[in-house]
């Protein structure tokens, strides 16, 4: 299965809060850079890239001096709001270095609950794919509470891999991958390599949740992993300390956990 994913095209990426924030809930810049180098040189390969993004509760909840992240919903869409502003223009800085023009998308569910939304939402993706521009999305907080609930945009990465019929969403997490049990926890925990298929039995190896600044657990990349299941994408869950992890993946390597089936050339579909 891993092999066949030398033959992607089109790949979305998602970075979680915990990837692009230190403990203390302020950017690694360091890590973007090096994420705008690899996601630019995927697109200089002639892939299509898009690029899931969490952290703008985080980092406006920093940046408004919040001591961890707020709990009140209108607290969530302010700091948000904030947040929002600055992850664009720091992504926009370090993506212009490397001569690669990016966008911005920010989605609610709706966008995927209606038919000519969803066709809209797709024609954008494949104009700007077909402009070599890189999609940077998120959910839009600040006008849909439910947007809030997407869970460090776990699913929300799912339901783009299936919107622009990209062939492999990874997920950058603070994880490196599917443990049999909580490998923070006991120290005999053994990388579960390939899934196939989200068993009831695969769901409980899933428990807990990342730092004070973020959401996500690995309870809802396996729910992403279903989504991408019914979509036919591949998906795969790898630590975000380096971003070139993406190259691995891409070259074969037994790195993090792959779901699915693998995937087709496109001139054989």
């Amino acid at each position: 299965m891993r092999q066949t994913l030398k033959n992607c095209k089109r790949i979305v990426i998602k970075v979680g809060t915990a990837t692009i924030t230190y403990p203390n809930g302020r950017l690694n810049l360091k890590r973007i850079e090096e994420l705008a180098w690899v996601l630019t040189d995927l697109r200089n390969r002639g892939m299509d890239v898009a690029l899931v993004t969490s952290g703008a509760i985080g980092v406006g909840a920093v940046r408004m001096s919040m001591p961890s992240r707020p709990t009140v919903t209108r607290e969530k869409q302010a700091a948000a709001a904030v947040g929002q502003a600055m992850l664009m223009q720091i992504y926009h800085n370090f993506f212009d270095r490397y001569n690669q023009t990016v966008a911005q998308i920010l989605l609610t569910k709706e966008e995927m609950g209606t038919e000519e939304r969803y066709t809209n939402t797709h024609n954008t993706f494949e104009t700007l794919f077909e402009m070599g521009i890189i999609p940077i999305v998120n959910a839009n907080d600040t006008i849909s509470t439910y947007e809030i609930e997407f869970s460090d945009n776990d699913r929300l990465s799912a339901m783009v891999a299936e919107v622009t019929g990209a062939d492999l969403l990874v997920l950058l997490t603070d994880i490196d991958a599917l443990y049999d049990k909580n490998p923070r926890e006991h120290a005999d925990a053994k990388r579960i390599s390939y899934v196939e298929k989200v068993t009831p039995e695969i769901e409980k190896m899933a428990s807990g949740k990342g730092s004070a600044f973020s959401v996500g657990g690995m309870q809802t990349k396996l729910e992403a992993a279903k989504i991408c299941e019914k979509a036919g994408t591949a998906m795969a869950i790898a630590h975000g300390e380096d971003p070139t992890v993406i190259h691995r993946i891409l070259a074969g390597e037994d790195v993090g956990t792959c779901f699915g089936k693998g995937i087709k050339r496109r001139d054989e579909i």
